[in-house]
């Protein structure tokens, strides 16, 4: 229906709810700065990684950087269960699995995502590095993961035997049963579920934790891990800072 024109009379503003819109609107404001400051921040410091990989690796890696980082600012508001079903498949579709012995002729060395993703090859620890890395990126908290080393029983023709092997494993809670990220048993599961893995000890870049991930150690990582610490400070010089960090 419609109103006639003289019978339409907006209500006085009080000077309390001209106040209250007032500091809904300044809110507001403040709100969508910080958010535009925190995407600023992001895609300077992305940026900076995709020029370095450009500069120093090529085209070719620029490319899966570029999807990279891509699905990094895709996961960032997701929930923790979608950014590990994404880094996983990620990185168990693209990278193909090689020893370090024929991929950089030494007998352990721990890559950066970054010079993973260059040669498209890596062993466990370097699928486990760049998963974790990829997490935290995206906004995962680093407590709730682990790269852990452990003891995978593989069934060859003479008999099982324990081999060194590295996974990621996710904590949703404290204490909590973990989930396994691993480059051979390609689907996530719980590690109830995973029989053939005996942990030994798991890190990230704040702890290192003793069996299954409950009992803390004293030492720092990067002080009892050289291999750790010498991937971390890689990792700087490419661009690649985890929260806190500056580059």
């Amino acid at each position: 229906m419609k109103i006639p024109l003289k019978l339409y009379r907006p209500l006085p503003a009080t000077t309390e709810s001209l106040n209250k819109a007032f500091r809904a609107i300044v809110s507001a404001l403040i709100l969508i700065g910080l958010l535009f400051t925190g995407l600023a921040i992001a895609n300077v410091s992305l940026t900076t990684i995709k020029d370095n990989a450009l500069a120093s690796y090529g085209n070719d890696t620029a490319i899966m950087i570029d999807q990279w980082i891509k699905m990094i600012v895709t996961i960032r508001g997701k929930p923790d269960k979608e950014k590990l079903i994404y880094v996983n498949n990620f990185f168990n579709s693209r990278i193909k699995w090689i020893s370090d012995i024929d991929n950089w002729k030494e007998e352990d060395y721990w890559a950066t995502p970054l010079e993973t993703m260059a040669r498209k090859r890596g062993d466990c620890e370097d699928f486990s590095i760049s998963k974790y890395i990829t997490l935290v990126l995206s906004g995962m908290p680093d407590a709730k993961l682990r790269i852990t080393y452990v003891k995978a029983r593989i069934d060859t023709a003479s008999g099982a035997k324990n081999q060194a092997h590295m996974v990621l494993a996710y904590y949703p809670k404290a204490n909590a049963e973990p989930v396994i990220l691993d480059n051979i048993v390609k689907e996530i599961v719980r590690g109830s579920l995973r029989r053939d893995l005996k942990p030994v000890f798991g890190f990230n870049t704040g702890v290192i934790t003793v069996g299954h991930g409950t009992k803390a150690s004293n030492e720092s990582p990067t002080n009892r891990l050289s291999r750790w610490g010498d991937a971390l400070a890689k990792m700087k010089s490419e661009g690649v800072c985890l929260p806190g960090e500056a580059c």
